[in-house]
């Protein structure tokens, strides 16, 4: 775990501390998020997931901004409960409040596709092309069938892979 990132989680828990004169339960921190998502507050864990890729290619701002958003879901949790909406008042006040930044919902890093392999399927009727996905190629070796909605007859693997 980068510590420039455990320093940061820490220093949000004590502004938060300060400010509202209360001890927060500290949350476990984990790297292991992937996607399009900067981080994400567990709240009934007490867990914070950031990713990891986004961090390394945004780190000066994730560290401001991106850990205080998150933090600060976990500190509105534990003020007001379950009943508060995820970006409502109370964490808008947090993030205005305690750590004086603006409350923003979703970052503007700039997200890397990765690649997926699409498994080609035929229909008998016409020839028409279906990509299928990893997941659903594997539920057809598992026994699934999907059909076609034309005429009804079981898709078949054409033995073609894509690359998107």
């Amino acid at each position: 775990m980068p510590e420039l990132l455990n320093s940061r989680v820490e220093t949000c828990f004590q502004q938060a501390e300060a400010f509202f004169n209360r001890p927060f339960k500290r949350a476990q921190v984990s790297l292991k998020l992937r996607g399009q998502k900067a981080g994400v507050a567990h709240l009934h864990e007490n867990l914070l997931r950031f990713n990891p890729q986004l961090y390394r290619e945004n780190r000066e701002d994730f560290l401001k901004q991106t850990v205080a958003h998150e933090v600060a879901h976990l500190v509105a949790h534990q003020l007001f409960g379950d009943s508060i909406a995820p970006h409502g008042e109370e964490w808008q006040l947090i993030m205005r409040g305690v750590y004086e930044l603006p409350p923003l919902r979703c970052h503007n890093y700039a997200v890397k596709r990765r690649s997926v392999t699409r498994y080609i399927y035929r229909c008998p009727c016409d020839g028409s092309d279906f990509a299928f996905s990893a997941q659903r190629h594997g539920l057809v070796h598992q026994g699934r069938r999907y059909l076609c909605r034309r005429c009804r007859h079981t898709l078949v693997f054409s033995g073609e892979t894509r690359v998107e």
